[in-house]
């Protein structure tokens, strides 16, 4: 059998890596592609803030499932004391005996593949297959090729790699600033900013995407104008745009879910609302919503809080909680009685506005013969309160 070694961190893997990957395999007619994940690279210093190695070990997963070959081990993680790729590759030989070993490597690390531990055991036990980017590679490896050959006898094999100039570092400074998706599969993306690996923030256009395919089509338009009015406040009353944005995107991801379905979410997260009183079903995806939020779009409590309460409101409400109750009422394709009224004051007078905004939520509620939420009454309560203290 003829047995590809890709190692790495892979700290984030990404398509350089997948495409890597399938130039190899077929380049070299690779029966398996073993991916390997590294615990502890002793050849350099892990990134502070880097993932624990299971958790790249999972997106490597993810990264190379749709490589035919290719097989993601985590020998490394599970055996700490494999630090050096020799030691690993007798592994390896091990379960392939009579194979033919590939080591794939960069251009950097093929030259420098002499200083590793036990070199000369590692260099004679495979033939190394190095990705060359350009021309000036080509001629290093070359070079490097004859001295190989020369001291121990190994052929050296090029793989031209055409692949996407990226690397994992470079990534890794992009992903806060809501830059590389296009550098990173869908499903590893999402699982980085499921985990905000990296300190990520989502592309707005990927959060939007996958927040619009959980609405039915007719709601998307008051989400979209849920969130335009919630930057207009949040510049109003300085809070951070960012936040205000995050919540107004997400703040009806389960709105067309059925109050069984609402119940079952809450309870495969372990939320203790195991029911609900007549009128009330409309709210649980208030309290769904954020736990979606915060499990699979890794938002933050305060993003989290502000989805929760943007239906009921709560005595104590921070300003972004009002800000989201309140784009989530007056948002441009609202149209309901008194409004107008509700838009002006949201921007003159922000606890009034959402005193005026619960008065109304209660009024209609009471019309409806639905008997309002109580946690709307302590909101309330708290917010006039409040106002009468400061006069």
């Amino acid at each position: 059998m003829k047995i590809g070694i890709f190692g790495g961190t892979f700290n984030p893997p990404h398509i350089g890596h997948i495409k890597s990957a399938e130039k190899a395999a077929q380049a070299l007619g690779l029966d398996r592609l073993i991916v390997i994940p590294a615990a502890n690279p002793p050849h350099k210093q892990v990134q502070q803030g880097t993932p624990p190695a299971e958790m790249r070990y999972d997106m490597a997963r993810l990264a190379f499932a749709g490589v035919r070959e290719a097989y993601v081990s985590d020998i490394e993680i599970a055996d700490r004391r494999l630090k050096y790729t020799v030691d690993t590759l007798r592994y390896i030989m091990h379960d392939f005996p009579g194979g033919k070993f590939y080591l794939l490597v960069g251009t950097d690390m093929y030259l420098s593949l002499e200083s590793w531990k036990d070199a000369e055991t590692l260099i004679k036990a495979v033939t190394p297959a190095v990705f060359s980017r350009n021309s000036s590679d080509n001629t290093l490896i070359s070079e490097h090729a004859s001295v190989l050959r020369e001291k121990y006898g190994v052929e050296t094999v090029i793989i031209e790699n055409d692949a996407v100039d990226i690397s994992s570092s470079q990534l890794r400074e992009m992903l806060p600033d809501r830059e590389g998706l296009r550098y990173i599969p869908d499903t590893i993306y999402a699982y980085i900013i499921k985990n905000r690996l990296y300190g990520a923030k989502p592309d707005w256009d990927w959060l939007r995407g996958r927040a619009y395919s959980m609405l039915d089509p007719a709601r998307i338009p008051h989400v979209a104008g849920c969130e335009a009015e919630a930057l207009l406040l949040a510049a109003r009353w300085s809070v951070d745009a960012d936040d205000a944005r995050e919540a107004a995107i997400l703040h009806d991801i389960t709105k067309k879910l059925t109050p069984e379905e609402n119940l079952k979410v809450l309870a495969e997260h372990e939320v203790g609302i195991k029911s609900f009183k007549p009128g009330e079903e409309k709210l649980l995806h208030s309290k769904t919503g954020a736990v979606l939020a915060e499990n699979e779009f890794g938002v933050t409590k305060e993003v989290a809080d502000a989805i929760m309460w943007h239906t009921t409101g709560r005595p104590g409400m921070s300003t972004l909680e009002k800000i989201i109750y309140l784009a989530d009422y007056i948002e441009p394709t609202r149209d309901i009685e008194g409004v107008d009224d509700l838009r002006e004051s949201a921007y003159c007078d922000l606890d009034g506005a959402v005193i005026m905004g619960l008065e109304m939520s209660i009024s209609d509620m009471r019309e409806r013969g639905i008997a309002p939420n109580r946690v709307t009454f302590d909101a309330l309560s708290d917010l006039a309160g409040n106002a009468l203290n400061d006069r």
